[in-house]
């Protein structure tokens, strides 16, 4: 009999037990156990938020609520694209179609203008990305 003062409760506890009535016993948890062995996109990452803060900088310099819009939307497309990459490194097609749109969409505006920024910026690192991903989806899979 536990000596409790009158009001207080006793702290409910779990016991496992087996099917025959017998405990269980688990291992103890370590504190930093790896969950996965996902490999994070950190390129992908960093262009897409290239991409969101181009947009969020074009609507604070000159208030354009399309470049917000365009950052805002095609940051977060390759935000999901990198978070796809993260988790399965063969799935890189909506990565691949929203730098391959950017591509064509900042070279046709950096051709036309003649201006680096930030036409010619967006269309030079929407390229790279095209190219790293390119070059991972023809890489050979490599054996685990």
């Amino acid at each position: 009999m536990s000596m409790l003062a009158q009001g207080e409760a006793e702290e409910p506890k779990l016991v496992l037990s087996s099917s025959s009535g017998s405990p269980l016993s688990l291992p103890p948890a370590e504190p930093f156990t790896r969950v996965s062995n996902m490999s994070v996109d950190w390129v992908g990452y960093g262009y897409a938020a290239l991409i969101a803060s181009g947009g969020v900088i074009g609507y604070v310099k000159a208030g354009s609520v399309p470049s917000l819009a365009a950052g805002l939307l095609f940051g977060g497309l390759s935000g999901f694209g990198a978070y796809q990459i993260s988790n399965d490194p063969k799935n890189i097609w909506v990565s691949l179609a929203t730098s391959g749109a950017l591509t064509g969409v900042m070279g046709k505006r950096f051709y036309g203008s003649r201006k680096f920024m930030p036409a010619g910026l967006m269309a030079a690192a929407s390229l790279v990305m095209v190219g790293k991903l390119g070059v991972s989806l023809l890489q050979k899979p490599q054996p685990s």
